[in-house]
């Protein structure tokens, strides 16, 4: 028998035995976003409140949500891409704490994510891997050699609906804006954290005609060198893909 790693982790991170932190030691908090290298180009997204976005009743949308991995193959706008961004991860305010309020809840509004945007077919963009820079509400350049999609595909299993979608979002965490101020529980709260900004994706992109197909099998390795990621500090989440759905003919 394996060794029960997953029970080991949820005892070792009960609240009774977390060491104190360093936001208790008053050590400085990390950057509330990773900066940018001086060689990322940076692009402008649209601002949601100057974007018109069709309204959705709540209800409709929480019964219509479906997982879709077949796409007709039709870019997504950079209005879409925005309002989908800001849905997921958009900041609202930075307070005086600093601390950022976003559109979604975070453990102590630590939001620990970085939003890594695989980008096959959005109007105006060129195809590539991006990284969502919320706070200004930009996109800075990653990777945009030809065989991206390629590689982060093959990370993920060969799951084609990487290739045929119009974005994938990959979600990466900064272990340490979160452990920073939770210690080892703080790893729970980055998983939880996940899972309310992938089913904001669901619901604003059932509202622009668009469907969703939550990821979470990948190499870990393999996707976190695809991003520059070093796995241990900063290591990939979760992904999904986002794209308008085939509809089959009648």
């Amino acid at each position: 028998m394996t060794d029960p790693i997953g029970i080991d982790f949820i005892l070792k991170t009960r609240l009774p035995i977390l060491e104190t932190s360093d936001q208790a030691k008053g050590l400085p908090q990390p950057p509330m976003e990773t900066p940018v290298t001086p060689s990322q180009a940076l692009i402008d997204l649209p601002f949601p409140d100057r974007i018109a976005m069709p309204r959705s009743d709540l209800r409709d949308a929480i019964e219509d949500r479906h997982s879709v991995r077949r796409y007709a193959g039709e870019p997504l706008t950079l209005e879409e891409l925005s309002y989908l961004l800001w849905c997921t991860q958009g900041v609202k305010a930075v307070t005086d704490r600093p601390a950022t309020t976003r559109n979604v809840p975070s453990a102590g509004a630590r939001h620990a994510f970085e939003t890594y945007l695989l980008a096959n077919s959005v109007e105006g963009l060129q195809p590539g891997l991006y990284r969502f820079l919320a706070i200004k509400h930009q996109l800075a350049t990653v990777d945009l050699a030809n065989d991206v999609a390629e590689r982060i595909c093959q990370a993920c299993l060969s799951q084609e609906q990487i290739k045929t979608c119009a974005v994938m979002c990959i979600w990466a965490a900064v272990a340490y804006r979160m452990t920073w101020r939770y210690p080892q529980r703080g790893y729970r709260y980055i998983f939880l954290d996940a899972g309310h900004v992938c089913q904001n994706l669901y619901l604003s992109a059932g509202s622009i005609g668009c469907g969703v197909c939550a990821i979470g099998a990948f190499h870990d390795e393999e996707i976190n060198t695809v991003l520059g990621l070093d796995g241990q500090e900063q290591f990939v989440i979760y992904g999904a893909t986002v794209g308008r759905e085939l509809l089959e003919e009648s």
